[in-house]
């Protein structure tokens, strides 16, 4: 093939994308900007819905967020673009073929596990990962059959980071309140039975290195029927924090409603939410199956060569009965079949996007990487689309070096009937906005934005039912 050709208008250029979240979809909407490259995408993703995070991640109660999907609807309606859901990279397809069949392949598969604390304890059962809860109540066909012990009147979220905020919210906010989102029924109907009175959020610094954002702060604060608590003695400031709040406004807005809050008589609500500071678990104690507690111990800061100020143990320590703790400290990556891993970090090694061999730290043609599985667990959701941006540029400046795959295979009907010969089921775009009017008229009568469908069955039974009465109106 002359390679001058590869994304000419004879030619367009084959590119798979492994992951339907925003970093998927951002790759997609640039990649069809590049004025003189004709390009052609599939996006793959191992559920039968698109969006990732957007779906499966963003609160229910933070709507608006989810209001970024209108611009991915409108990359997946391109003509150049496809979605094939159902299809799991390393179970029903593999990299290997994926590079018989595209010219390029884009790696956007996120960082869907999560950090450890590795503590003593840390497995016994009611100690989860807040990824896991997070996808429980979002309706997450992996995770809905999951259950958590909300039988307790006490419940520990461990980080003060926007995921941290989130849960502590969702399991603070009255169950009425959350009966008007797009929440998952499952969940739903266990807060509603929920008997957890006091949800303690733990930080292992002081507010000023808190990591929420403000206005994730301030909703915590305006809670209805929930008293939150603060100690006023965290919100004392050591010189070098007190020279940061100075110098950040957001740092400064934090401490000021963290003030106000502190400041505010309590008034005897069902809920209480504690944001504590200062405090590490360095111990979960339990009957050895199930938890039944934590053990905290006092933190002070301690400033290294760098002028980081890092969290160390006073000794000073106190249980703190528990039945359930949310380990919120970072989501994190998981490795892929035959693809390298950087475990340190959590990510695919890459240098501005382009993969890499970490054994050589060369180059491997052809295939990238975007999103948090290129740069690790960082920024919002937006911040996902410079990095894109970023990856796709790499793309185009390889094109001259690139030989193409071969003729036979280089069409998209040859890829789909590949696809559809490995995973009969495979999900398409127009089978997703079937899924979506049925979840959306399911959820009006109810005052809902959406009823979702948290079952890969029920879904896949839509899909093929409604094939089937089209079929026989023909």
């Amino acid at each position: 093939m002359n390679q001058q050709r590869l994304g000419d208008a004879s030619r367009p250029l084959r590119v798979a994308i492994i992951g339907a979240g925003p970093s998927g979809f951002y790759a997609a909407s640039a990649l069809t900007k590049q004025g003189g490259v004709e390009v052609e995408v599939d996006i793959f993703d191992k559920l039968p819905t698109p969006f990732g995070l957007v779906r499966q991640g963003v609160a229910p109660d933070h709507p608006k967020i989810k209001s970024v999907e209108r611009a991915y609807h409108r990359t997946a309606r391109q003509p150049e673009v496809r979605f094939f859901g159902n299809v799991e990279f390393g179970r029903d397809i593999n990299r290997a073929e994926l590079r018989d069949y595209y010219d390029q392949i884009v790696y956007a598969v996120g960082a869907p596990s999560d950090r450890r604390l590795k503590i003593a304890g840390e497995s016994l059962l009611g100690s989860v990962p807040a990824t896991e809860f997070v996808a429980w109540y979002n309706g997450h066909p992996d995770y809905a059959a999951l259950d958590f012990a909300l039988d307790g009147e006490d419940v520990v979220v461990v980080g003060n980071g926007n995921v941290a905020v989130d849960v502590a919210r969702i399991l603070a906010r009255s169950v009425d309140e959350l009966a008007t989102t797009d929440i998952a029924d499952h969940a739903l109907q266990r807060l509603r039975e929920s008997k957890v009175k006091r949800i303690h959020m733990l930080g292992r610094r002081g507010p000023a290195q808190a990591k929420f954002t403000t206005p994730e702060l301030r909703e915590l604060g305006e809670l209805a029927g929930v008293d939150v608590v603060v100690d006023p003695a965290d919100l004392a400031l050591n010189p070098i924090s007190a020279v940061r709040a100075d110098e950040e406004r957001e740092i400064a807005r934090n401490l000021e409603i963290l003030q106000a809050i502190a400041d505010k008589p309590l008034t005897g609500a069902a809920k209480q939410l504690h944001l504590r500071f200062f405090v590490s678990p360095v111990e979960v104690v339990g009957d050895g199956r199930r938890m039944t507690g934590v053990v905290l111990e006092r933190n002070r800061l301690e400033v290294d060569e760098s002028g980081y100020q890092r969290s160390v143990g006073t000794g000073e320590r106190a249980l703190l009965p528990a039945q359930l703790m949310l380990r919120a400290v970072g989501y994190y990556g998981v490795p892929l079949p035959d693809l390298p891993f950087d475990d340190r970090r959590g990510t695919l090694p890459n240098v501005a996007g382009r993969l890499i061999d970490p054994a050589t730290n060369e180059v491997i043609r052809g295939e990238y990487v975007v999103g948090w599985a290129k740069r690790g667990p960082t920024g919002v959701i937006g911040t996902n689309k410079a990095d894109a941006t970023e990856t796709v540029a790499q793309m185009v400046e390889d094109l001259p070096l690139l030989s193409g795959v071969a003729a036979d295979k280089a069409s998209a009907e040859a890829a789909e009937a590949w696809v559809r010969a490995k995973q009969p089921n495979v999900v398409s775009y127009e089978d997703w906005e079937l899924i979506d009017q049925v979840e959306r008229e399911r959820g009006e009568p109810l005052g809902k934005p959406r009823q979702k469908i948290c079952h890969r069955e029920e879904m896949l039974a839509l899909i093929a039912s409604a094939k089937a009465q089209e079929g026989a109106h023909l």
